[in-house]
């Protein structure tokens, strides 16, 4: 049963999840990695926990959507545009000179660089372009495994590097965590946008007459 509460309730997820964005941000702008080594450790600690729950609350307002059959047009838009500001967002601040690496201070840095975050970002606006086209035409194109599985790893590894990258000589196993997870980010990054170009080439040119078989939507 649709009511008023559960019809607010997804979309007043996805705004706080934007607020906890903004949050996010703000923190990282306040870490002083030439600090105390305790000072750095807690704002590194708060700004991942709130990247954290900012991207769990992702899957939640997702389900519920679903699950109370209350996916609204401001969901189907505002969801990704919000999901991206906060992952985009956060590489854009790692591959900053705010996590340069300071090896005077025993500071790694973040382990994301410039081309890594490029390769990210050619492939949202690839995705989204294509994305807009075909359903411009009345065709339903979803993301698919690859795209969830991509942004799982991405978010996996925002916050791995903001850990690490305000960690006064981390430990070696979190700095192969980082590296894993970096890597795992742009290769599933590369390998998701083929797969949504695959998708796209099967479905008919515009004038054919024929229709791509629908699949269920997401929010």
């Amino acid at each position: 049963m649709q009511t008023p509460l559960r019809r607010a309730l997804p979309n007043a997820i996805t705004l706080v999840r934007l607020a906890l964005a903004v949050v996010f941000f703000a923190l990282l702008e306040r870490i002083d990695r030439t600090a105390a080594r305790d000072d750095i450790a807690v704002l590194g600690a708060w700004s991942m926990g709130l990247f954290a729950t900012a991207a769990l609350s992702d899957i939640l307002d997702g389900h519920l959507a679903r699950r109370w059959g209350v996916v609204s047009t401001f969901g189907r838009i505002m969801d990704p545009l919000v999901d991206k500001t906060l992952v985009l967002g956060g590489f854009i601040y790692l591959a900053s000179p705010l996590f340069a690496p300071i090896p005077d201070y025993g500071m790694i840095g973040s382990g994301i660089a410039a081309w890594m975050v490029v390769v990210i970002l050619l492939r949202e606006l690839l995705v989204t372009g294509l994305r807009s086209y075909i359903e411009a035409r009345g065709i339903p194109f979803p993301a698919d495994w690859s795209g969830k599985l991509k942004m799982f790893v991405q978010s996996f590894c925002v916050g791995c590097c903001v850990y690490v990258g305000t960690r006064v000589d981390p430990y070696g196993w979190q700095v192969f965590l980082r590296d894993a997870s970096t890597w795992a980010t742009v290769v599933l990054t590369v390998l998701s946008s083929v797969t949504y170009i695959r998708r796209a080439m099967h479905i008919p040119a515009e004038g054919s007459g024929a229709t791509a078989p629908e699949k269920d939507p997401t929010r």
